[in-house]
């Protein structure tokens, strides 16, 4: 017996996507197995590490916790989303990379999109702003103060541009 399959249809990093996938799919295995964007990790799958958070219209969201169905027509921002048009490391990206801010690199996706969603709502974040908007992503490599930094960084080279 085969499963049955549901149209969803959304915006993922600017461009439209559709796809037939079980309603029981999740949004981060919609990205990962349908649209083969790995950046987007697969973590607790409980939503409370962080590693699978995307943007759904410029917020914040653990992917593991909706299902693909559910976002028919809305806008989706993963990690690949955040590079420049022509494919080079963002700010914040670059910014990660010279403040040695990763380390496994697991957890970095999801700390990248919320820090870029906290630098679109608030381009000169204090440091306490900045470990307000990472603390739901768990790191067991960095200690933080590296992607504070690198978060900070990306906000004084924003400023300049």
């Amino acid at each position: 017996m085969t499963e049955k399959t549901i149209l969803v249809s959304l915006e993922v990093n600017g461009k439209p996507v559709s796809a037939r996938v079980p309603a029981r799919t999740t949004l981060v295995d919609f990205l990962r197995d349908e649209l083969r964007l790995t950046g987007t990790h697969v973590g607790c799958e409980h939503g409370t590490c962080g590693a699978c958070t995307v943007m759904l219209d410029g917020e914040p969201i653990r992917s593991c916790l909706v299902f693909a169905v559910q976002l028919e027509g809305q806008r989706i921002t993963t990690v690949e989303g955040l590079t420049k048009p022509d494919g080079s490391l963002s700010i914040l990206q670059d910014s990660f990379a010279e403040a040695h801010a990763q380390q496994c690199g697991y957890c970095t996706p999801g700390m990248l999109i919320s820090a870029q969603s906290l630098l679109n709502n608030n381009p000169q974040p204090s440091d306490d702003e900045i470990r307000v908007a990472i603390s739901s992503n768990l790191c067991r490599c960095t200690g933080y103060q590296q992607i504070v930094n690198a978060v900070g960084m990306a906000a004084e080279r924003m400023a300049k541009e």
